[in-house]
C-alpha cells in the first residue's frame, strides 16, 4: 500500500505507559529544524508548491487566529512534502509601521522623551534596537506549534532586499503614471498623526446625538441635520436632490451660514437622498468623504476647520477648542440664537475608530501619494474571472468582485518615521525627482526627501515574490513564483489579498501571485462570539498547548474549519483533542506489544480473515476521502474521517476483533500484526500534518523511519471488500444492540453473563469468539436458562439474567416508564386532535408537541420491547 525504503521493525518498541507532549515537543521539532526538513531547494527537480506566511506584525506574539491558520498552512505543505514536492514554507515579519511606531514611543515617553527629542535618524535606530531585542518573540512561538517553515529564508519587510523591491515598484509605478500626489480626503488620527488605510480602521456604536438645525432666514432657511455639528465651520454649500421640489425655489441661491459671517450656496446633487432626513444635507469638502466629492463636482470651496490634532483652527470664539468641547459649545451657541430644531440624545451610530489607539477617526483634507488603482484592479479581477485565480469557497467571488470592481485610489503614504521612506526628492524650484534603487538621489542646496513613508500594506503587497528575490532574477524566484495557494481569513480578502493580486500582476508580467486563494473564517469562543481582551473570551494558544500539548490544539482548530465560516473553541474541545492524541497513544502502544508490525509485505488476501479485509477496505476508503477533502480544502471534514476511522473503526472494533486473535497467537495473529502495522503506518501518516509530534514519535518507533516529515504520502491502492464491511457491519450491529439492552437492563459493562449464540447458517459464525470477548457473554454452562432472547441481525442472542437482576423491581421501573410514556402520548395526540389549538398555535409551538409525540412513541416502543425481554416469572 505505501513505500518507504527506510521501513523496518524497530529493534526497540517500547513505550512510556503515557504521552507527555511536554517532553517530546521541544526536542522533536529542533531535530527536524536541525536536519532541514522545512527548507527548500531552489535546484530541485522536484514540483514547487510554495505558500508564504501571512507575515505577523513584528510586535505581536500568537493568537488564537495565528494558531488556526497556521495549523491549516502547516497541514498542506506538511502533505506535499510526503507526496515528493519541493515546498516552501515561506516565513518573514511585516515591519508594522503605525504599530511598531507606537510601541517605541511608548517606552521613550517611559524616560519622558519623544521621538522630536531624538530625531528621525537616531528614532529609527532606537525601533531597529527594540526590534532585535523585543521583536519577533512569535517565530519562538510558531516553533511551539510546529510551523514547518523555512527559517533560512525568514524575511522582514524593512530588510535591505524587501526594501530595494519597495523601492523598485514605486519608481516603475510613478514612471507608468500610477502613483500621484494629491490633496483629497482621508482617514486621519490625531493621536497617532497620520493618515491610516481603511483596514486601521475600526467600527463600533458610539452614543452621540443627532442635531437639526435651521441655515438661512426667513423663506431661505433650510433645516439640515449632523451628529459632528462642529463641522459646520466649514460648510461651503447646502445640497438637496435636483428633483425636489421642497427646495426647487432655493438651488442657485446663497443662504447665511450660522455663527459665521458668510453665506454659502444651495446646490443640487443627486447623491442627496430625498428620502432621508430632510431632504437637505451640509457640504463640509474638507471634513468628508462625500462631502469632497459633491464640492469637486461644484467647485466648492474646501475649508479646513482643525490642525492635525482635531483642534479648531477657524477664526472665531471656537478657536482652540478641542473637537468635541466645540461640538458642545457650538450646539449651545445655535441654541441660543433659536436654529435648534430637534436633538436626539443619545443617538447611537457607527463611528470609525483607530485600530491602534482606539481614537475617533477625523476625516481631513490632506495632500498625500496615491495609487491610481483602475488598471491595477481591474486586471486583479480579470485574472479571478479567466480562471487563473480560484478563489474557495466559490461563493466568496462575489465579495471580491464588489471589492476590486469598486476600487477607490489608494493613499500609501503615511505620516511616520518608520517604514518605508517615499523615494522621492522635492527641487529648490518646484521640481520633483522618483529615485529607484539604482538611481543617484539629488544633492544640492534645496533638495529634500519627502518626509513621509509608504502604508504596511504597500510592502506587504509584493509578498508573494519579494521574499523570492525580486527584483533580481533569482533560481528561487523562477521556482517556486507564482506561489501555489494563499492561505488567509476573508476579512483581508480586500486589503492584503487585493493588494498582491495588483502588485503580483503588474511586476510579474500578467502572472498572478498565487493560483489559489482559499479563504477561512475567524475564530471565536465556543458561544460563536468574537474573542477580545475587553469582552474577557481571549485566550493565550499557549496556555492550551502548555496543558493539552500542540496536538490537540492543532487537532481541535483543524477540525472546525469549514471553508470561509467561524470556528467556534472552547476548552473542553481540546481536551477532548488530548484525549485523542492519548487514545492514538495508547492504541499504538497495545499494538506493538501485540506483534503489529510493517515487516515484509502484506499477506495475500486468501490468507486474510474478514476482520483484516475490513479493515483495510476501510482505509483505503480513508486515504480516498481524505486526499479528496485536502485538495477541496475541506480540513473539518477530512479531521472528522480522521477522528472517526482512528478511534471508532481501528481502535473501537478493530483492535478490539482482533484481540482475540492475538491471545491465541499462530500463524493468523502473525497476519493481522502485519495488517495492524499497516493500517497504523497509513493511519499515523494520514494524521501527521494535522498532529505531526504523536504521530512521529509513534511511526518512528512503529517503522523505525527516520521521520514521518519526509516520509511518503499514502496513496489509496484501490483495495475494496463490500462484502467483508457488509459482514462486519452485522458484528457491529449485534454487539450494539446487545449491549444496549444490557445498559437497559442496568447491567455494569464489565458484567459476565452467559448466554446462548445460534449464529450458525450466518455471517458471524466465524466471530462468535469475538462476539462473546466485546460482550462478555460467558458459555451457557450447566443449568443455563434462557431468561431473555434477542433476534438480531439474522442470529439468536439468548442470555441467562437469573441472579443478575432484580426482575420484578425491573418489571415495575419499566411499567412505570411505559405509563409516563403513554400519559405523554394521549396529552400530545390530545392536543394535535384539538383543531381550535392548532388553528390558534404558533407552528412553533406544534411542532415542539409533535416532536414529544414522536419521542413518546419511540420511549413506548422500546421500553415493551424491554418488558417481553425480561425473564418470565
Amino acid at each position: 500500500m505505501t513505500e518507504n525504503t527506510q521501513q523496518q521493525t524497530a529493534s526497540n518498541p517500547e513505550l512510556p505507559t503515557q504521552y507527555a507532549p511536554a517532553e517530546v515537543e521541544g526536542k522533536l521539532y529542533e531535530r527536524w529544524v536541525e536536519r532541514g526538513y522545512f527548507e527548500a531547494d531552489a535546484k530541485s527537480e522536484k514540483p514547487p508548491y510554495t505558500i508564504v506566511i501571512p507575515p505577523p506584525n513584528v510586535t505581536g506574539s500568537l493568537h488564537l487566529g495565528h494558531a488556526f491558520e497556521h495549523t491549516l498552512i502547516d497541514a498542506l505543505t506538511r502533505r506535499k512534502r510526503m507526496q515528493g514536492y519541493e515546498t516552501l514554507w515561506q516565513p518573514g515579519m511585516d515591519h508594522a509601521g503605525i504599530a511598531t511606531q507606537n510601541v517605541v514611543e511608548r517606552e521613550l515617553g517611559k524616560e519622558g522623551k519623544s521621538r522630536h527629542d531624538l530625531g528621525r535618524e537616531a528614532f529609527v535606530d532606537r525601533v531597529w534596537r527594540w526590534k532585535a531585542e523585543s521583536g519577533g518573540q512569535i517565530s519562538g512561538q510558531m516553533r511551539r506549534l510546529g510551523d514547518g517553515v523555512a527559517w533560512s529564508r525568514e524575511r522582514f519587510t524593512m530588510d535591505e532586499g524587501l526594501s530595494k523591491a519597495v523601492q523598485t515598484i514605486f519608481k516603475k509605478l510613478y514612471d507608468d503614471e500610477l502613483i500621484y500626489r494629491a490633496e483629497r480626503i482621508i482617514n486621519w488620527c490625531p493621536r497617532c498623526l497620520t493618515a491610516i488605510s481603511d483596514i486601521e480602521v475600526e467600527y463600533q456604536d458610539d452614543d452621540g446625538e443627532l442635531v437639526s438645525m435651521k441655515y438661512g432666514d426667513g423663506d431661505d432657511t433650510i433645516v439640515v441635520a449632523t451628529t459632528r455639528a462642529e463641522t459646520m465651520l466649514g460648510d461651503t454649500a447646502v445640497a438637496v436632490h435636483p428633483d425636489d421640489e421642497r427646495y426647487a425655489h432655493l438651488v442657485g441661491k446663497r443662504i447665511s451660514l450660522p455663527l459665521t459671517d458668510r453665506t454659502i450656496p444651495v446646490v443640487a446633487d443627486t447623491h442627496v437622498d430625498p428620502e432621508f432626513g430632510t431632504g437637505a444635507v451640509k457640504v463640509t469638502p474638507a471634513h468628508d468623504p462625500n462631502d469632497f466629492e459633491i464640492g469637486q463636482r461644484h467647485n466648492l470651496p474646501a475649508i479646513a476647520i482643525m490642525d492635525e490634532h482635531a483642534i479648531i483652527t477657524a477664526h472665531g470664539p471656537f478657536q482652540g477648542l478641542d473637537r468635541l468641547e466645540a461640538r458642545s459649545a457650538i450646539v449651545g451657541a445655535l441654541r441660543a440664537e433659536g436654529r435648534i430644531v430637534a436633538e436626539k440624545r443619545p443617538y447611537v451610530h457607527s463611528v470609525g475608530h483607530c485600530s491602534r489607539c482606539k481614537t475617533t477617526i477625523e476625516p481631513r483634507l490632506s495632500m498625500q501619494w496615491w495609487v491610481k488603482v483602475g488598471p491595477l484592479a481591474k486586471a486583479a479581477g480579470d485574472a479571478v474571472r479567466d480562471g487563473r485565480v480560484k478563489i474557495h469557497p466559490q461563493e466568496m467571488e462575489k465579495r471580491y468582485f464588489d471589492w476590486v470592481d469598486n476600487l477607490h485610489d489608494w493613499c500609501i503614504s503615511r505620516q511616520l518615521w518608520w517604514g518605508h521612506r517615499i523615494p522621492v526628492w522635492y527641487g529648490p524650484n518646484g521640481e520633483i525627482v522618483c529615485v529607484g534603487p539604482d538611481d543617484e538621489a539629488p544633492t544640492g542646496e534645496g533638495w529634500t526627501q519627502e518626509t513621509d513613508v509608504l502604508d504596511t500594506w504597500f510592502s506587504s503587497g509584493l509578498w508573494p515574490f519579494s521574499t523570492l528575490g525580486w527584483p533580481e532574477q533569482t533560481e528561487s524566484l523562477a521556482k517556486f513564483y507564482p506561489n501555489s495557494v494563499l492561505v488567509t481569513g476573508y476579512d483581508i480578502l480586500f486589503f492584503w489579498v487585493a493588494r498582491m493580486m495588483m502588485f503580483g500582476l503588474y511586476a510579474m508580467d500578467g502572472t498572478p501571485p498565487f493560483h489559489t486563494i482559499a479563504l477561512h473564517g475567524m475564530v471565536r469562543d465556543q458561544f460563536g462570539k468574537k474573542m477580545s481582551k475587553s469582552f474577557g473570551n481571549a485566550v493565550n494558544p499557549l496556555d492550551w498547548m502548555d496543558k493539552y500539548g500542540s496536538d490537540a490544539l492543532r487537532f481541535t482548530l483543524a477540525r472546525g474549519a469549514n471553508p470561509g465560516v467561524d470556528v467556534p473553541i472552547g476548552e473542553d474541545w481540546v481536551q477532548g483533542s488530548r484525549n485523542f492524541a492519548n487514545k492514538i497513544w495508547n492504541a499504538t502502544r497495545f499494538a506493538l506489544m501485540n506483534g503489529a508490525t510493517v515487516d515484509g509485505e502484506l499477506p495475500p488476501v486468501e490468507q486474510l480473515s474478514a476482520t483484516d479485509r475490513w479493515i483495510l477496505s476501510r482505509l483505503n476508503k480513508t486515504v480516498a476521502e481524505v486526499d479528496a477533502n485536502y485538495e477541496d480544502y475541506q480540513f473539518a471534514k477530512l479531521s472528522e474521517a480522521l477522528f472517526h476511522f482512528a478511534w471508532d473503526e481501528v481502535f473501537d472494533w478493530y483492535v478490539e476483533l482482533s484481540k482475540t486473535t492475538f491471545f491465541e497467537g499462530g500463524e493468523q495473529a502473525r497476519v493481522s500484526g502485519r495488517v495492524l502495522g499497516e493500517v497504523l503506518d497509513v493511519m499515523l501518516r494520514l494524521l501527521h500534518p494535522v498532529v505531526p509530534f504523536v504521530t512521529d514519535t509513534l511511526w518512528t518507533t512503529l517503522t523505525g523511519g527516520e521521520s514521518l516529515v519526509i516520509a511518503d504520502w499514502p496513496s489509496d491502492s484501490g483495495f475494496r471488500d463490500e462484502a467483508a464491511e457488509q459482514e462486519i457491519a452485522l458484528v457491529q450491529r449485534v454487539v450494539t444492540e446487545v449491549r444496549r439492552f444490557r445498559s437497559d437492563q442496568g447491567l455494569q459493562p464489565g458484567q459476565k453473563v452467559p448466554a446462548r449464540l445460534t449464529l450458525d447458517g450466518t455471517a458471524l459464525a466465524p466471530h462468535e469468539a469475538a462476539i462473546r470477548q466485546l460482550l462478555r457473554l460467558q458459555p451457557e454452562g450447566e443449568g443455563f436458562s434462557a431468561t431473555a432472547t434477542l433476534p438480531v441481525a439474522g442470529a439468536t442472542v439468548a442470555l441467562d439474567l437469573s441472579g443478575t437482576i432484580d426482575v420484578e423491581a425491573e418489571r415495575k421501573r419499566l411499567t412505570k416508564d411505559l405509563a409516563t410514556a403513554e400519559k405523554e402520548r394521549a396529552q400530545a395526540t390530545g392536543k394535535l386532535g384539538n383543531e381550535a389549538f392548532l388553528a390558534k398555535a404558533p407552528d412553533n409551538v406544534v411542532d415542539k408537541i409533535r416532536t414529544r409525540l414522536a419521542k413518546a412513541d419511540e420511549d413506548i416502543a422500546r421500553i415493551t420491547q424491554q418488558l417481553e425481554a425480561l425473564p418470565k416469572g
